[in-house]
């Protein structure tokens, strides 16, 4: 299930493309490397930012809840990965991109498009962040952004926003949901599988309320590692200098489709987090059958930013306050400045890996077939995919850089030479 009200087709076409790019991240420039025949090694897009970049994952346990899908439950695990500005020396390794089960999980979709379970190689896929390296000692503290990925997919699968953010002096926690991805792996061994029970608006209901506690549970626990806490599950400490690193007092999130909703709903009941971003996500439990979450009657009192792409709909119309209903009402209903934009020719996946993945193993493997072909389009459309990464890295920076740290930002005042491919939208 995705957050807009789609036709079957295009469901469809979503999960598939959904399993192939969780495989890894690339940018469409990057050399694909071949370790095995037709075995393709990606690499994501390179930060930008004057920062080198450390990677550390956190285990936290909710001992007060366990989850509507899961019967007998009495607690809940969540997993988040923290990117964050470091200071790598020469003994520090490189991130994997992603974990072990969730890798095999995601490598699995490559069959629905027509390519073996082989065609990339994610045990030698890496991250450009340090495992596990100090933090940078001088330069911090630094803004937090949490992160909350589409549902059903990977925290890992916004490594390239990640990355960049954190090089550009900001640390980010990207937020796993169990039992909506196909596997999360927890540091004691277990491997959480999915349990979604369908895709119908009362589980998805339950999803974004569970993702909403997630979310706190989070907040929490970056609060109390800035105090010099260990909030981790079975203690342990963190890389040296990352607790100095924290300033929980500028925190942000974004998220991707059903994380853009929970952003919005999460800022209605917590008011820690002061400005918030949707990447193509509808601001609704199904838009089709007007059953609308609080976010979309209430709208935001503190800024937010709505970064759609494509179209949405059966009648195929742009994804835009203008012709769809809950943005609208959402827009209408904020008394906090609201910044919408869209990149017309890009679609839902353009706002995440999809967007450099897909390219990459087009690439590295000569891929042209119809099933390919088909994936690609409904995917992350005809936008260039060099200019899309440019874009919506600017632009979420920008935002961020604005709302967390007063900083003036040109970017955000109207439409950009540097990037045609994003349009401003006013209210209707």
């Amino acid at each position: 299930m995705v957050t807009r009200n789609r036709t079957p087709t295009r469901r469809a076409a979503y999960a598939s493309a959904a399993l192939v790019l969780s495989t890894a991240c690339a940018v469409p420039a990057a050399v694909a490397a071949v370790t095995d025949p037709g075995s393709v090694v990606l690499t994501p897009p390179a930060p930008t930012g004057p920062h080198g970049v450390g990677r550390t994952e956190l285990h936290l346990v909710d001992p007060d809840r366990g989850h509507p899908w899961v019967e007998g439950a009495t607690e809940r695990d969540v997993m988040v990965s923290l990117w964050y500005p470091a200071e790598p020396d020469g003994d520090d390794e490189r991130a994997p991109y992603t974990s072990p089960a969730a890798g095999s999980a995601l490598a699995s979709g490559l069959e629905q498009v027509g390519l073996p379970r082989s065609a990339v190689d994610l045990a030698s896929s890496r991250s450009h962040a340090f495992a596990e390296a100090d933090a940078d000692p001088d330069a911090g503290p630094f803004p937090v952004v949490l992160f909350s990925p589409g549902f059903g997919v990977s925290r890992f699968l916004n490594t390239a926003n990640a990355e960049e953010l954190a090089s550009q002096g900001y640390v980010v926690a990207a937020i796993d949901h169990p039992y909506e991805p196909d596997a999360v792996d927890l540091p004691d061994g277990r491997v959480l599988r999915s349990r979604v029970p369908n895709g119908e608006t009362p589980a998805y209901r339950d999803a974004i309320a569970t993702r909403v506690a997630d979310t706190r549970l989070v907040l929490d626990a970056l609060d109390e590692l800035a105090a010099g806490g260990a909030p981790q599950a079975g203690g342990g400490s963190p890389p040296d200098g990352l607790a100095e690193s924290l300033d929980t007092s500028r925190t942000g999130m974004f998220g991707h489709s059903a994380g853009g909703l929970t952003t919005a709903e999460i800022m209605l009941v917590d008011d820690r987090v002061d400005a918030g971003l949707d990447l193509d996500g509808s601001l609704a439990y199904h838009v089709g059958n007007g059953a609308w979450a609080d976010a979309t009657t209430r709208g935001a009192d503190r800024p937010f930013a709505l970064l759609m792409a494509g179209t949405s709909s059966a009648r195929n119309l742009p994804h835009t306050s203008a012709h769809h209903e809950d943005l609208r009402l959402f827009r209408a209903a904020s008394t906090g400045p609201v910044l919408e934009l869209i990149m017309a020719e890009g679609e839902h996946m353009s706002l995440m890996d999809y967007q450099w993945v897909l390219p990459a193993i087009e690439e590295g493997r000569g891929t042209d077939h119809r099933t390919w072909r088909e994936a690609v389009a409904e995917s992350v459309g005809t936008v260039d995919p060099a200019a899309s990464t440019a874009a919506q890295r600017a632009y979420v920076t920008a935002f961020f850089d604005a709302h967390l740290r007063d900083e003036e930002e040109p970017l955000l005042e109207g439409p950009s030479d540097e990037y045609p491919g994003i349009a401003f939208v006013d209210a209707p």
